[in-house]
């Protein structure tokens, strides 16, 4: 043998040594449970594995639990690993283990240890039973300190803590942040985001020319105090609400005083009501201590679930139907947890009981819907000017039946027939009238038939009587366990509660009613409500929350991306008395929010959903949005706020579908109102709304979809409010340009994107425009032969600037 294979052997000789000695250590390794089992247990298996959640019937956070089983037997049998159903479930094959579910499998060590530790007789110390690890989101709130992160690009300014968090975020993952956005950009984010609408060129001009340090302080105190600002984020609270003008279902009747909440909702915000107090009002205001109309009207959010009024339906069966609906809204809204999974069993994921459940569902047990009478002063003032075009018809009427009854009746006849007039001015008794006349009185039936029609048409007095909710004082209701979440089958009798995972009411007092539960939402220990309020905030201010599933804040949701900030924001929320304002001045003054949305901003492959917000989000607006910008750009809009619904025209195929569809479609310049205010209808909702991803209405919606199809596209081009906008946009330029095209195109995009054309842009537009002028001319007589051609050409050119991207775009 030569020197080098002799080398080779001894070298192969000594690793095989090395090995048989490593296995036979890793074979006689003593595992000790505290160390090497019970971390594991605890951050991979008891999330679904123990006492309150057991799937599979099986918990694993105690020794005699983890020798009985689950629904599929025993899992481990001490001392031989190879026949322990334990192991199948969480070694690895191919990648993937059975168990965890949706989660990384075992590590090979991970895997090894339990193989040991069965192998050894599964020993467990006498008395230890793990507890699982407590979420993230129900670890107590506290305000954590903020980074001293030191200024290190002139691009980023720390200019409050949200920046110093980002910052430091960005240094630890070596992120270098886009720049700060253009103030062109910066105006119309900030309409978008605080008013929905666009500003105005003269509006841009203004800001673009102040030097002052303190101009896009002052532009955004402006749009806070905006009564459009509570329009813009009164739409997200009513998405949360599941805000509808119709009860649902088959019938769907008109709920035609629904539109009095969604005022209250605008007003309140335009306020600044505190969000403890917009809530507790809301959940309770029935039982605050001589409430108000406004407190009252406010009970209109439980109110919003569908209601099936439809004959012979089981009343009691819908009646918890919309019980288990207000608890699961409730649940989503402040507590971003799941409850409606624990309706029919023990939630499967995170620590909420059925029995839990319906505790909570106890609090709404024994409310009923109820109404309150309220006023307007434009109500009134439409009913006087209705009633004053409608009096002088009646009152020729009338004079014209007196002439009859001097000429033509007996004296009997005058003397009844008088007083029945008299009546009339307040009732309207005809029948009793025209007992006296059938056909032998010429000119009778001409007359008797006017005043059917008038009748008809009599405006009436104001009704308006707002849905509120309100507590029953007796002949209360026991609730119970529904087993199987079947109504008619009741189980355990509950009292009113809340989850045990959670602070119980302040010093451990009982909960008794809404009132109650509403304050213990807000009550300092309760670390969700604070965490998933903000976490809305400031979902709106960027398209995606810092926690990404808004409604889940339990197990199956997504970890917050920045978990110092959330708290940080919690905290600062609360210690700000819940300003809705506050948190959201304090958002948009950060260089966070200023940054540029452009993707190519910087090329940060690795982070292409930007959840370590390097940049801006660049997204469509919503779908009431897309409307208001049309009629905002094109001067069509009317701002009245508040008030009853409007309904657009909708072609007759659409209205058609169904019995209780009617659709008189509203007049005048209030057709042009927001899109908030467009009526509602579940079964047929508004089709331009729903084309561009408008909740639906029957469950609540914490985040809307934002799809992109064809059917969009066809709907700017072709709709007819879009169309009228164009033509309104293209119609105004005329009347100030005249043949001044590039004024006319400059005034376009100003109007529209906030910024001229570009010199690229305005060559395309003015070949545009040589071609539309053409086709106009060529098309005069088929079109309208009255219209100058160069008008025809600028609305068919704003038609194209309207359907650009960019217009429903918020960079």
């Amino acid at each position: 043998m030569t020197d080098q294979g002799y080398r080779t052997f001894l070298t192969t000789i000594l690793l095989t040594l090395l090995l048989v000695s490593s296995r036979a250590s890793a074979a006689d390794k003593i595992i000790d449970f505290q160390r090497d089992i019970a971390p594991i247990l605890q951050s991979r298996c008891l999330g679904c594995h123990q006492d309150r959640v057991r799937q599979g019937g099986l918990a694993l956070h105690s020794a005699m639990e983890m020798q009985k089983g689950g629904e599929s037997g025993q899992i481990i049998d001490p001392g031989d690993p190879d026949a322990s159903y334990l192991m199948d479930l969480i070694t690895p094959h191919e990648g993937t283990a059975e168990m965890p579910q949706e989660a990384a499998p075992l590590t090979q060590s991970e895997v090894q240890a339990f193989r040991l530790w069965i192998k050894q007789g599964a020993p467990w110390p006498e008395n230890v039973v793990l507890e699982p690890p407590v979420l993230w989101s129900l670890k107590k709130l506290q305000r954590p300190p903020v980074p001293p992160v030191s200024q290190t690009s002139s691009e980023f300014l720390i200019r409050n803590p949200i920046d110093a968090f980002i910052a430091a975020r960005h240094q630890s993952a070596k992120v270098q942040p886009a720049p700060q956005a253009s103030k062109r950009t910066l105006i119309r984010r900030l309409y978008l985001d605080l008013t929905g609408l666009l500003p105005s060129p003269e509006e841009v001009a203004v800001f673009i020319a102040d030097e002052d340090p303190a101009a896009y302080e002052k532009l955004v105190d402006k749009l806070l105090a905006s009564p459009h600002f509570g329009e813009r984020w009164g739409r997200f609270w009513l998405d949360l609400a599941r805000y509808a003008d119709s009860d649902g279902y088959l019938g769907d009747s008109i709920r035609p005083h629904a539109w009095v909440y969604r005022e209250w909702v605008i007003q309140a915000i335009n306020e600044d009501v505190p969000f403890d107090q917009f809530s507790i009002e809301q959940l309770a205001g029935d039982l605050l201590e001589k409430s108000t109309d406004s407190q009252l009207i406010a009970t209109g959010f439980h109110r919003n679930t569908l209601s099936n009024t439809e004959a012979g339906v089981d009343l009691e069966l819908y009646r918890t139907k919309e019980l288990v609906d207000r608890v699961n809204t409730t649940g989503m809204i402040w507590l971003g947890l799941t409850l409606g999974c624990a309706e029919c069993h023990d939630h499967k994921h995170d620590p909420i009981s059925q029995k839990e459940f319906y505790q909570f569902y106890s609090f709404f047990n024994n409310a009923d819907d109820s109404t309150v009478k309220v006023s307007r002063d434009w109500d009134k003032a439409e009913y006087q000017s209705k009633q004053k075009q409608w009096q002088p018809a009646f009152d020729q009427v009338l004079a014209s039946l007196q002439k009859f009854e001097k000429t033509e009746l007996t004296a009997e006849q005058k003397v009844e027939i008088t007083t029945v007039l008299d009546k009339y001015r307040k009732s309207s008794d005809l029948k009793k009238i025209n007992s006296y006349y059938q056909t032998k009185q010429q000119g009778w039936d001409r007359l008797y038939s006017q005043l059917e029609k008038l009748l008809k048409t009599r405006p009436s007095p104001p009704a308006i009587r707002a849905p509120t909710f309100k507590e029953r004082t007796k002949d209360r209701r026991d609730t119970f366990v529904h087993v199987r979440g079947i109504y008619n089958q009741h189980g355990e009798q509950v009292n009113p509660g809340t989850p045990a995972v959670l602070p119980g009411f302040n010093s451990g007092d009982s909960l008794t009613n809404r009132l109650d539960l509403a304050h213990w939402l807000f009550q300092e220990n309760n670390p969700l409500t604070p965490r998933v309020a903000v976490n809305r905030i400031w979902q709106h201010l960027f398209a995606r929350g810092l926690v990404a599933t808004p409604n889940d804040f339990g197990t199956k949701g997504e970890p917050p991306t920045h978990p110092l900030l959330l708290d940080w924001l919690a905290a600062e929320y609360k210690s700000q008395n819940w300003s809705r304002k506050a948190m959201i001045r304090l958002i948009v003054m950060s260089s966070t929010y200023r940054m540029s949305s452009a993707a190519n901003a910087r090329q940060m492959a690795h982070d292409v959903n930007n959840q370590l917000l390097w940049r801006q989000n660049s997204y469509r607006v919503e779908a009431e949005i897309v409307r208001d910008i049309h009629l905002t750009a094109s001067g069509l809009l009317d701002r009245t706020i508040g008030r009853r619904g409007i309904r657009p025209p909708l072609p007759a195929f659409v209205t058609d579908v169904g019995r209780s569809v009617k659709w008189p479609a509203t007049e005048g310049s209030e057709r042009y109102r927001r899109g908030m205010y467009i009526v509602f209808k579940r079964t047929v909702p508004y089709p331009m709304l729903m084309t561009f991803d408008a909740p639906d209405a029957t469950v609540s919606c914490s985040r809307r979809e934002r799809s992109n199809t064809p059917l969009q596209a066809l709907t700017l081009l072709n709709g007819p409010m879009f169309f009228e906008s164009a033509q309104a946009l293209g119609t105004l330029m005329w009347d100030q340009h005249q043949d001044n095209l590039p004024a006319a195109t400059e005034e376009m995009f100003l109007r529209c994107f906030s910024r001229p054309p570009v010199q690229r842009e305005q060559e395309y537009l003015n070949a545009a425009y040589a071609d539309l002028l053409y086709l106009a001319e060529n098309n005069q007589q088929k079109t309208n032969p009255t219209e100058p051609v160069q008008l025809t050409a600028l609305i068919q050119l704003a038609r194209i600037v309207m359907n650009l991207d960019e217009f429903i775009t918020r960079d």
